[in-house]
Formats: C-alpha cells, structure tokens, sequence
C-alpha cells in the first residue's frame, strides 16, 4: 500500500514539474472603463496613439457580453496605439503567448500585427469574428527584458478587441527526462520488492 502512494506522489510530482509556468496573466477585468486609458492594473504601457478599456457594465460598450472589460486596439483618437507589456526574460527558455483577439464588432475589419520578442505575427479580423485564441512562441538568445505588443492597423476609432492575455514558460526537455529518470526509478524499487 505504501509503494502505490509512494509512485502516485512521484507521478504527481513528477506531472507538476512539466507543466508550463505562469509568467504573465491579464483579463484586464481590474482595469476602470475608459476612453484613451494609460494606467493598467497589469503594468501594459501605450505609445504612439490610444487604447480603450471596454466592456460590461453599459455604457463603455460591451460588445461581447459575458467577457468582462477587454481593450478596443483602436482607442478614441483616429490613432491606434501601442499596447505594450514588457517582461523579463531568461535565456533559453521557451515562452508561449496566448491571447485572444474578436472583430470590432462595430461593421469593419481590422488588422493587428502583434510581436514578442523577435517573433511576429498579423491577423486580420472580420468585425463579427468571436474572441479567438492565437499564440506566439519566442525564445530569448540571451536574458533580458522583452516586449508583448499588439498594433492595430488604421486608425478609425473601431479596433480589434483584445482579452485574456497569457504568458507561460515552457519546461525545457531536461525536465522530461528527469521525470523520466524518476518514473523509472520508482519502477526499478517496485520490481526489486516484488521479487523480494
């Protein structure tokens, strides 16, 4: 009975271990309803022109109900900013960025080009198009800081709308092989038992 407990803490241990690690994560749900925003809960900066905090409750216009606050790309200057999120980053590591992006859903399409690190990506939108999940992966030639930005193309004052941004380190394969290395282990002292 003991060694069934001792292998499923190992398994568990062992399983905890490969998981990706939080680095990074934002709802924007802490984040006040308004026009042209430039404080965030989650440390994002903007540059270049404007970003808006929308979303339930009325009237900052919850397009996509059920969704909390997210930012309109486009803000309310005829000038889409910069919205940035810098993060420190360690060298080697595998990071994953996962966000989601909907349409304006105000009857135009948008573009939005999106880097981290030196990764890049774009996405077009129809106005209509639901909260999307989309991922960018970028692994850092040397330590540092980085940045997270995403740019809406054009400058209408109807932008593409963003939620749930995610930043996650991937374990790197070493951490498999010493979970494997454990597991056999563990295997190895079950079999010495059994034939004891």
């Amino acid at each position: 009975m003991f060694l069934r407990h001792f292998i499923a803490a190992g398994l568990l241990v062992g399983a905890s271990a490969a998981q990706a690690v939080i680095v990074f994560s934002d709802n924007f749900d802490a984040d006040t309803n308004g026009l042209n925003a430039v404080s965030f809960a989650g440390g994002w900066t903007v540059s270049n022109g404007t970003v808006d905090v929308i979303g339930a409750p009325p009237p900052f216009f919850d397009l996509i109900p059920g969704n909390g606050h997210y930012i309109d790309l486009d803000g309310s200057t005829g000038n889409a900013g910069e919205f940035s999120k810098a993060l420190s980053l360690t060298a080697g590591v595998t990071y994953t960025a996962s966000f989601q992006l909907a349409g304006s859903h105000r009857g135009d399409s948008n573009t939005v080009d999106v880097w981290f690190g030196s990764t890049a990506a774009t996405y077009t939108l129809a106005s209509g198009d639901p909260l999307g999940t989309q991922m960018l992966m970028f692994t850092p030639g040397a330590s540092g800081t980085f940045s997270l930005t995403f740019a809406n193309l054009g400058g209408d004052n109807v932008g593409a709308l963003l939620d749930n941004v995610e930043v996650t380190a991937i374990p790197e394969p070493s951490t498999y092989a010493l979970m494997l290395a454990g597991l056999a282990g563990i295997g190895f002292v079950a079999r010495r038992r059994r034939q004891r």
